[in-house]
């Protein structure tokens, strides 16, 4: 369940926008100030946060500043004035959306949701960019492997090959399935581009390349990684 967090100083609306979002399954927690909702995003997971930009003690654009700090969870800005929406655009604090008071709270109730099923999208998206085997992470996104939490910088070239094999394990690919996926040519005549830069790879990844423990071959038939 998506917990909600309304920061506002005014109760009536805070009440309003809780029984919405009550009503749709969410869980809601609330929030009279900035720091009273620093203090709740510390101690609970919260998905999504709505924050008032009047309020007293710390108002919402010094909060969501402190926010963006120690969290990436969305933040929908609520203001009653045209220039505090100037100030958050122009002083980019980090807040995702933003509606004026006074608003439609069907609106806003879409707007939760439209934020919640990006944050989902995105986390799916970093969690598929990432392979582990064994003391290996290759994350797709960010073209980066490590070894043993050391990092190890490979050419584009052997990054691809190695993405190709890490993400179908236990598939055998000849050279040229590798030569036609990497290089996205056909394979026209035998020579030793792929070997080379399997070696290469093997040079750079395992301890004893003679004996790899990764990227496997499959006598006169092509690689693998298990």
């Amino acid at each position: 369940m998506n917990t909600v967090l309304i920061v506002d100083d005014d109760v009536e609306i805070r009440d309003v926008i809780h029984v919405y979002l009550r009503n749709e399954g969410y869980h809601v927690i609330e929030a009279a100030d900035g720091e009273e909702a620093l203090n709740a995003i510390k101690t609970t997971s919260i998905q999504l946060v709505i924050l008032d930009v009047m309020m007293p003690r710390m108002d919402g654009i010094k909060a969501c500043l402190k926010i963006r700090e120690i969290s990436n969870t969305p933040i929908i800005m609520l203001s009653a004035k045209e220039e505090d929406i100037d100030k958050i655009t122009g002083l980019t604090t980090g807040a995702d959306d933003y509606m004026i008071k006074p608003f439609n709270p069907l609106e806003l109730l879409a707007r939760v949701k439209a934020q919640l099923r990006r944050q989902s999208l995105i986390g799916k998206e970093e969690s598929n960019s990432l392979i582990l085997i064994k003391d290996l992470v290759i994350d797709k996104i960010k073209h980066s492997v490590k070894l043993k939490g050391n990092e190890i910088s490979l050419t584009p070239l052997e990054f691809a090959i190695l993405v190709l094999l890490a993400s179908h394990p236990g598939q055998v690919y000849s050279a040229d399935n590798i030569y036609e996926s990497v290089w996205k040519e056909p394979y026209r005549y035998s020579d030793n581009t792929v070997m080379v830069h399997i070696g290469n790879l093997r040079d750079k990844l395992e301890e004893f390349p003679r004996n790899p423990q990764y990227i496997k071959t499959v006598w006169g038939v092509g690689y693998k990684i298990d």
